[in-house]
């Protein structure tokens, strides 16, 4: 079974329905990372018996040092895929060049980079809006799209797109492991 890893910065709710759906099935969570050590996510990964590791950034004098020990963490399980599921860090070649990882971004790449890409979204003049997964580059957000899901805005609020968008992301995010592994 194909192992992965996930990194997660906040609720963790990418993170359960990875675990809920495809956990054990289709592939092995091995490894669960987190920046934040009030992260909701760390319950969640513990009711699962997962490991986690918590990396807190301001433990670092720079990203660099962080991305190192981020990836001497993740070497020694030796996952065939890091999973960026709300990862909320900028993260430099250290990580980039010795990682094979996918990003979930809630927004139609190219368009609204970085972040509060649904407000961004939500407000432009596009008829659509929607969610992307992309391979990790030092470029932020700037990686090949592995797969985007759209969205309809017209007649919506922001709280009904932002739900929407939530729901694909969960969507999209399973689809593109499931590619990214069968690909290698």
């Amino acid at each position: 079974m194909k192992k992965i890893a996930v990194l997660f910065s906040g609720k963790g709710s990418n993170l359960e329905h990875i675990l809920s759906t495809i956990h054990g099935k289709e592939c092995q969570v091995v490894k669960v990372l987190t920046d934040n050590p009030l992260a909701n996510g760390i319950h969640i990964a513990k009711k699962y018996g997962i490991p986690v590791d918590v990396v807190d950034p301001s433990h670092y004098k720079c990203r660099e040092g962080f991305d190192r020990e981020v990836v001497k963490l993740l070497q020694k399980c030796q996952p065939e895929l890091t999973i960026l599921a709300g990862f909320m860090r900028i993260l430099t070649p250290v990580f980039t060049e010795q990682v094979k990882a996918i990003n979930l971004h809630p927004s139609l790449l190219p368009r609204h980079k970085g972040l509060h890409a649904i407000e961004k979204s939500y407000a432009d003049l596009f008829p659509e809006g929607g969610v992307s997964v992309h391979r990790v580059s030092s470029e932020l957000d700037g990686g090949e799209i592995i797969l985007q899901k759209k969205i309809h805005k017209m007649g919506l609020s922001f709280g009904q797109y932002e739900e929407k968008i939530k729901m694909i992301e969960k969507e999209a995010l399973i689809e593109a492991i499931k590619k990214t592994l069968i690909v290698k």
